[in-house]
């Protein structure tokens, strides 16, 4: 049976979740939470303190032995079991993002299939920890090389994908034997604490999982940073904030892992399959809302077919419906907050005033939420603010490039390095291309690039580190030499 949306949110916990106990913030201050499409309040929860970020350190700390010593097995199947209940309670739980962060309501499902398989990898990985044993090259001893959990660990995660950034992060963790802090974001929390409940009721120790919603992000995480007991920090978000966060880990030197913005180049060159670009730019775009750092932010295309995709996406464009996501046949919901909608309007304003043509969209809409209509702007000269600078809304830009170089320099333009989509029938054409973008991921004739079991990560001012795949549990865990005698030796 439907669950109704006062239903689940009543069923949503409203606390801090620290040492296995739901419990209110210091002094009991409470922040709302807003549902993006109405501006409505749809929850009041706990707004934890620094005080409290230290207490749910000290739970983590607390339970960090006995959770390293459990057995890999174990912890594999709790994962698993996790992913078993959130597949049976998907709906809940996508109707919860769509409440709380305004997707669609079939994006949100999707959601729930994408961070669900974090759970399932990771639940797979965790038997999988291994190290290796032999002679050391002079013969004269035992080398062991074993790997370790890294200890308790800070995650930040952004509200754009609340599940799917939450399971990214706290399934590796738990998976390598650590115990966590996560501090989900401001604007979009609920998602964080409902699957924390649910990671509870699957048999999660006390402690393993602490949850600290704040509206005060740095006091809380700067004193939990500075912390000694704090052996790694993961961040999704801004490369501002990313900058910042790695200095106050440098007084630590902690493990770090760093997914920050993008600019992802989206290259269409004139041998590529029309039908298909435009599909997979669709996706490309328009997922989330643009509101993704792998959403393609800079369209690239080729002179010779650069009327022809401005036409087919203008067509495309025009499908897509504008409403609350929870409505039948929405595609595009609303962006979080106003802010969200000023920032894309200025910066399709200062495209338009360096030359760029406004072929659709471009003007908020009135009303409650906040709503930008799918936007395309054509003719984007070099220098305009929309070709520097993240997006994060549903529009696109597209600029005319000549030559296979030209459109390697224009793509690689920018100090972000997160993905990189090509589109070409040239198979030789492809694979240069692969070696020469700046970028730490790749959709070759692919407009979606994300997967659990696939390394997630880019270079330069993107980040560090790698989230999923069988590199995602390396960085929560920290390896250790031992030197052992010979057995053997007389």
């Amino acid at each position: 049976m439907a669950i109704s949306e006062q239903e689940l949110l009543a069923s949503v916990p409203t606390g801090l979740l620290i040492g296995g106990e739901w419990v209110p913030a210091t002094g009991g201050r409470t922040f709302d939470v807003q549902d993006p499409a109405t501006g409505a309040v749809i929850a009041t929860i706990a707004d934890a303190s620094p005080e409290d970020g230290i207490r749910a350190l000290d739970a983590a700390v607390a339970a960090k032995e006995s959770w390293a010593a459990t057995a890999p097995r174990t912890r594999g199947e709790l994962l698993r079991s996790a992913f078993d209940l959130l597949r049976e309670r998907a709906d809940e739980f996508a109707l919860l993002m769509t409440l709380e962060m305004g997707k669609p309501l079939a994006e949100a499902a999707g959601e729930v299939t994408y961070g669900g398989e974090f759970l399932r990898w990771f639940s797979e990985e965790a038997v999988r920890i291994s190290g290796r044993y032999g002679p050391n090259p002079e013969g004269t001893g035992r080398m062991i090389v074993s790997r370790h959990p890294v200890g308790p660990c800070f995650l930040i995660t952004p509200w754009n994908f609340p599940l799917a950034m939450a399971t990214r992060k706290i399934a590796p963790a738990l998976a390598a034997g650590c115990t966590v802090v996560i501090k989900p974001a401001e604007l979009t929390p609920l998602t964080t604490l409902h699957f924390a409940a649910l990671l509870r009721e699957v048999g999660v120790p006390d402690g393993v999982l602490n949850v600290i919603p704040t509206t005060e992000a740095g006091a809380v995480s700067a004193p939990i940073i500075a912390d000694p007991r704090l052996r790694k920090l993961s961040f999704t978000g801004s490369t501002a904030v990313g900058k910042k966060l790695l200095q106050q880990s440098a007084e630590q030197v902690l493990r770090t892992s760093m997914e920050l913005g993008g600019n992802a180049p989206f290259i269409v060159f004139d041998d590529a399959d029309i039908d298909r670009v435009v599909d997979q730019a669709m996706l490309a775009k328009f997922r989330n809302v643009g509101q993704a750092c792998t959403a393609a932010n800079r369209f690239l295309v080729q002179e010779t077919v650069a009327d022809e995709f401005t036409r087919r996406m203008q067509e495309r464009i025009a499908q897509l419906r504008v409403g609350r996501g929870t409505e039948e046949g929405v595609t595009i919901g609303p962006l979080i907050n106003a802010g969200a909608v000023d920032k894309a309007t200025s910066l399709v304003s200062d495209a338009v005033e360096h030359g760029a043509t406004l072929v659709a969209g471009g003007e908020p809409l009135d009303g409650p939420g906040h709503f930008l209509p799918p936007t395309l702007v054509t003719g984007v000269p070099e220098g305009s603010r929309i070709l520097r600078e993240e997006i994060f809304g549903p529009v696109v830009s597209v600029v005319p490039f000549g030559s296979e170089d030209d459109a390697v320099r224009i793509a690689n333009g920018t100090e972000y390095g997160l993905v990189s989509y090509v589109f070409t029938g040239s198979f030789p054409r492809g694979q240069r291309m692969i070696d020469r973008l700046e970028s730490g991921m790749v959709g070759l004739n692919m407009g979606v690039v994300s997967n659990a079991a696939a390394p997630f990560g880019g270079i330069k001012q993107s980040g560090l580190g790698r989230e999923g795949g069988a590199e995602g549990i390396n960085e929560y865990l920290e390896t250790k030499y031992t030197l052992t005698p010979d057995p053997f030796a007389v």
